[in-house]
């Protein structure tokens, strides 16, 4: 059984190795979400969603909201933001009762990454 949780922070980066406008400097909006993975508990939870949360506001959101991108991610573009994600939150969920099975960022309301277990083994 799978469970999902979305996040949302406002970030500024810009793509030194892109051509075009986004190599500027800008900011967006991004929403993430974390899928985890596992067998229901006595509780019936795959993991408690205020876990999910807890975990994502220390390891996540804590660094990136309102930062500027480029100092803690090279080239962060969605995909580099999506991985960075997966292994600043992976751990700590394997601790807990889940096992992450993917990360997907959005960059923009209709556009975004996805990274899965399979990308990062």
């Amino acid at each position: 059984m799978k469970i999902r949780r979305t996040f949302s922070f406002d970030a500024a980066h810009k793509l030194e190795c892109y051509r075009g406008k986004c190599e500027r400097l800008h900011g967006h909006t991004y929403s993430f979400s974390l899928t985890v993975e596992g067998k229901p508990d006595p509780e019936g939870m795959v993991m408690d969603f205020v876990e999910l949360k807890k975990i994502s506001e220390e390891a996540v959101l804590s660094r990136l909201d309102h930062a500027y991108l480029n100092d803690l991610i090279p080239q962060p573009t969605a995909e580099n933001i999506a991985v960075w994600i997966w292994k600043s939150v992976d751990e700590e969920i394997d601790r807990r009762s889940g096992r992450l099975c993917e990360v997907e960022v959005w960059e923009t309301r209709d556009a975004s990454a996805i990274v899965s277990r399979g990308d990062i083994e």
